[in-house]
């Protein structure tokens, strides 16, 4: 309700000065954004390429322009309030659509492509994209950030990225979540584990043995949890780890067990470096899926990206 009033309250100051010139600037909004974004004037500075007191006089000016105050401070930090989060998302489509105009008029594309993944994603099927991405079109740089399924989702809502590549079930009302992959969990062990030999591995067999699990937060965790609670049960977890690599690495000394997707692990199994086990039940099957803003449409470097993903197996 508060989002909804600032809002209002934003469109009636507008209408009021319709007639007059525009007096927002985009460095301005340029300095809103990257405060929004870091926190802080002496961050949002270095992302702008401005000293620290002219990005604060930039965003003084914004507030007394617009009449209100767009951030709280906490602590340290700048914060945004209702009124900010309002201006937010106008902000960056205003931005979006300069960055669109200086890249047609120069002949590229327009801005970095800019994307967040969680760690099978971005570490396995987003490099063989990128390569694709790069072939198609030389000039056009990436940023891709990786981290787990809810850092990616927080990336893709603080407008830090164009799209999200997320492992988990997630759902937000600020969202648009576009199935994209179907990706098989598989149970490994290393050669020497003693559940590596046996042709078929019982749900009790894997509710005894000791597991090497994701963070939470991972969409991985996530799903691997709901399949074990589901079929398995409780079991021993002696190693929660950040990272899939070293999971694998802690899995082929056969110290335990772990599921992991079918991508992370093919190399290992194709090398002998890990086993995957039969289990009764399978490991599910999991969708795959792109995450994006429902309020900040895609820009060029990203529509194109995004056509490519979704060539490369997407529904």
């Amino acid at each position: 309700m508060n989002r909804k009033i600032a809002q209002s309250n934003i469109a009636e100051k507008a209408a009021d000065r319709s007639d007059a010139r525009i007096r927002i600037t985009l460095r301005q909004l340029e300095v809103f954004a990257a405060t929004a974004r870091s926190g802080s004037t002496r961050a949002a500075a270095s992302h702008v390429a401005r000293s620290q007191s002219a990005a604060s006089s930039a965003l003084v000016e914004l507030e007394q322009t617009l009449g209100t105050p767009l951030f709280d401070r906490v602590g340290r930090r700048l914060v945004l309030n209702a009124q900010g989060e309002a201006l937010l998302a106008a902000s960056m489509l205003v931005l979006d659509a300069t960055r669109e105009i200086e890249g047609r008029f120069g002949g590229q594309l327009a801005t970095p492509l800019r994307l967040a993944a969680s760690l099978t994603i971005g570490e396995v099927l987003l490099p063989e994209l990128l390569v694709l991405w790069r072939e198609q079109y030389p000039e056009a740089a990436v940023q891709l950030t990786i981290g787990n399924t809810a850092q990616v989702v927080q990336s893709v809502l603080a407008f830090e990225v164009d799209m999200g590549f997320i492992e988990g079930a997630r759902t937000h009302p600020d969202l648009r979540i576009r199935p994209w992959l179907v990706d098989r969990l598989v149970v490994v062990a290393g050669p020497s584990h003693p559940l590596a030999k046996r042709r078929l591995v019982s749900a009790k067999a894997l509710g005894e043995a000791l597991w090497a699990q994701r963070e939470h937060g991972s969409g991985t965790r996530e799903a691997v949890d709901r399949w074990l609670l589901e079929h398995v049960g409780a079991v021993k977890v002696g190693f929660e780890v950040g990272s899939a690599e070293a999971i694998k690495r802690l899995v082929a000394r056969g110290v335990a067990l772990a599921c992991l997707s079918q991508h992370a692990v093919a190399d290992e199994i194709a090398s002998g470096r890990l086993v995957a086990l039969k289990t009764a039940p399978a490991p599910a099957q999991r969708r795959l899926a792109i995450v994006m803003r429902r309020d900040r449409p895609l820009g060029a470097s990203a529509k194109a990206f995004l056509q490519l993903c979704e060539g490369a197996g997407g529904p």
